[in-house]
């Protein structure tokens, strides 16, 4: 029986370590991320991985920092024969990697070498791509660069948001990792390098990186707010207020009105435009300390005093 040790931390990894106990193998141990405060109250929250281990009765190891020694060694004593990794949140370091007799594989959420980092699904959308994947790989200390096993291509439909496509990733790497274990731990797999050359990156989502840039092409605009939807959230600013946008829709606008101006009022959102002749009408929305709402209810309520001519973004 094939020993593995299975890291990972969100949503997304779950899938894929159930798949794993699914298909007979014995996980003896999982490792996660600490326990953290979520929401306004600051509940301290275990991660999504850590619930369904401890569902599955597989002990759980929390360590705040992997390399530290002491953390190194109570993974390396479980003696694991493979390290599955699927969106743990840290570099695993060379005397980690070594350990196992058939290595450290990840489940990496993008068709390597495109976006390699910690927001690949983010970045798929955002950069408008029409399709991405899930590759699996041996692990190194270099970020997302090691030899790939197998891979699997994922379409990105024009509706889809970080939401669906994270789901749609989720299920598809559980899946190709059901298919490559067996290949792999008989050694009928042949690792394929990565062409460096030929690597784009998709960084963790930063605070200024969520705001919107009305001066950008409306299609841009629009793949800017799906692709932080649900998570972190892109905002603009009305009044000097921020206002997160959870949803726009793409119509026909002006070509010669300033970026960011409020150029309709329809009865389901406002239509803002944009640096070309693509507008964006906001059709679900959340105004500061209030709740998502839609753009007909914001236009009922908060909203009701907008006019055309106000403008986004200053």
């Amino acid at each position: 029986m094939t020993k593995i040790v299975f890291m990972g931390t969100p949503d997304f990894s779950v899938p894929i370590l159930r798949q794993i106990i699914e298909d007979g193998y014995e996980v003896i141990g999982v490792v996660t991320q600490p326990d953290r405060p979520v929401g306004r109250k600051k509940v301290l929250t275990p991660p999504p991985v850590k619930v369904e281990a401890v569902k599955q009765g597989i002990p759980v190891l929390q360590p705040e920092k992997i390399r530290q020694p002491e953390e190194l060694e109570k993974i390396i004593a479980l003696k694991p024969d493979l390290i599955i990794t699927a969106a743990f949140g840290q570099i695993l370091p060379k005397q980690l990697l070594d350990a196992p007799a058939h290595g450290c594989i990840n489940v990496h959420a993008s068709l390597l070498p495109e976006l390699r980092g910690g927001a690949p699904i983010h970045y798929a959308i955002m950069q408008g791509k029409a399709k991405t994947g899930i590759t699996i790989m041996y692990m190194v200390e270099k970020l997302d660069a090691g030899d790939m096993l197998a891979s699997v291509e994922v379409p990105i439909t024009n509706e889809d948001n970080v939401g669906t496509l994270h789901n749609k990733l989720s299920a598809a790497g559980a899946k190709l990792l059901s298919e490559t274990l067996p290949p792999l731990l008989s050694g009928k797999l042949e690792p394929i390098p990565q062409n460096d050359a030929e690597a784009t990156f998709a960084p963790n989502i930063k605070r200024e990186q969520e705001k919107i840039n009305w001066n950008k092409p409306g299609e841009e605009i629009y793949n800017h707010i799906r692709g932080l939807n649900p998570w972190p959230v892109a905002f603009t600013t009305l009044d000097g207020q921020t206002v997160k946008i959870w949803q726009g829709e793409k119509v026909k606008g002006p070509a010669n009105t300033e970026p960011g101006t409020i150029i309709k009022i329809d009865p389901d959102g406002p239509i803002v435009s944009t640096g070309n002749e693509t507008a964006i009408k906001i059709t679900q929305l959340q105004p500061a300390g209030k709740t998502k709402m839609t753009g007909e209810q914001f236009l009922r309520g908060a909203g009701s005093k907008l006019t055309a001519g106000s403008k986004l973004g200053e």
